[in-house]
């Protein structure tokens, strides 16, 4: 089975598992449990900041960071399409009484200077009080650039606002940039996080841990955000088995991201090939660019069922969804590469798409 739902079916290879079982241990509620120490203060130092908090999801990293920056009655301005307003369950107006305001998106994934400029509320008593940016990168695979980070958070700063980078796949981010410009990918995820006060990062997508993300701030804002998480349910016992799949994860599957990224290169442009040589195909598949490890592709809506059929009884598992086309409905499949996606996995999806054509 080759499967391309998500980065977060990966499995922990055996070396990350050793590691789990040779963790030292202690209760992380009483902040003793040494692993998970060295786990907080391992990215912390990694990515510039004071301190950092584990936690069992992003969802949650994400939500106690909106709790710790924003008041009951408080605005964050979001991305239409970002994960904390459409993907997390509105925790942050059901349990946080945060004002969600969402901006919408440019092609690029970022969101418009301007629009969020627009966005802040003037300081009167008839509107909630804007008090948070929020930027998610990478935004559906696409890589907000550096210059448009510095950018927004300069803008937030501006204004007043505290702001906090919904980094769950940073790491492809910093991957792919890091790759244009020659440089070290580590030191240029902290330069993306330069200037913004939190940022979480998901360990289990492409980093490969089983369980458990990262919110990172300074001393101060630790100390409240492990009070919220407290309050969400989130507070773990003897964690350090988990934090320790977290610290491999950073110690060895950051670099490796990059074979991601050109998997899902050469899984593009084989697909393209496909679709171009198939005339039942042609004109009714689009396969999109993709940056980092995010493939989408827009089949016609009267197609979708028999292809996304026939993937799955060759073995091949994707996710997909209705989207409004530029000439209809269609069905937008999304493939996404992993570290337990290799050649033999993207020969079964060229193979299966080949087989469909004919």
């Amino acid at each position: 089975m080759s499967d391309f739902r998500s980065d977060t079916v990966t499995q922990p290879s055996l070396a990350m598992k050793d590691a789990m079982l040779a963790a030292p241990l202690g209760d992380d509620v009483f902040a003793g449990d040494p692993t998970v120490n060295a786990l907080q203060s391992m990215a912390a130092d990694m990515l510039g900041y004071e301190a950092a908090l584990f936690a069992p999801s992003g969802t949650q990293t994400n939500l106690i960071a909106l709790m710790t920056h924003c008041q009951r009655g408080d605005e964050a301005i979001v991305g239409q399409q970002w994960h904390t307003y459409r993907w997390e369950g509105g925790g942050m107006a059901v349990l946080g009484s945060i004002q969600p305001q969402p901006v919408p998106h440019q092609p690029d994934g970022t969101l418009a200077l301007a629009d969020i400029e627009a966005a802040i509320k003037p300081d009167d008593p008839h509107f909630a009080r804007t008090r948070l940016l929020v930027i998610e990168n990478t935004h559906g695979g696409k890589v907000l650039p550096m210059s448009y980070m510095h950018a927004a958070a300069e803008l937030a700063k501006s204004r007043g606002l505290v702001t906090h980078i919904d980094g769950a796949r940073l790491f492809n981010a910093a991957v792919s940039i890091a790759h244009e410009d020659g440089a070290d990918p580590i030191v240029t995820a902290r330069a993306l996080c330069q200037g913004y006060d939190s940022v979480s990062i998901c360990l289990s997508k492409g980093l490969g841990a089983p369980v458990g993300s990262l919110l990172l701030g300074s001393q101060n804002f630790i100390q409240q955000a492990r009070r919220v998480r407290k309050m969400l349910g989130g507070g773990m016992r003897q964690a350090g088995i988990l934090a320790a799949a977290g610290r491999y994860a950073l110690e060895n599957n950051i670099h490796r991201l990059a074979e991601d990224h050109l998997n899902i290169l050469t899984l593009a442009s084989e697909l393209r090939r496909v679709c171009d040589e198939s005339p039942d195909l042609k004109g009714k598949v689009v396969v999109h660019d993709a940056n980092t490890n995010i493939l989408f592709m827009d089949v016609d809506a009267t197609l979708a069922p028999s292809l996304l059929k026939h993937l799955a009884e060759h073995g091949v598992l994707v996710t997909s969804g209705s989207q409004r086309g530029a000439s209809g409905p269609v069905v937008r499949v999304r493939w996404v590469t992993h570290l337990d996606i290799g050649d033999e996995d993207i020969d079964q999806a060229i193979q299966a798409m080949s087989n469909f054509a004919l």
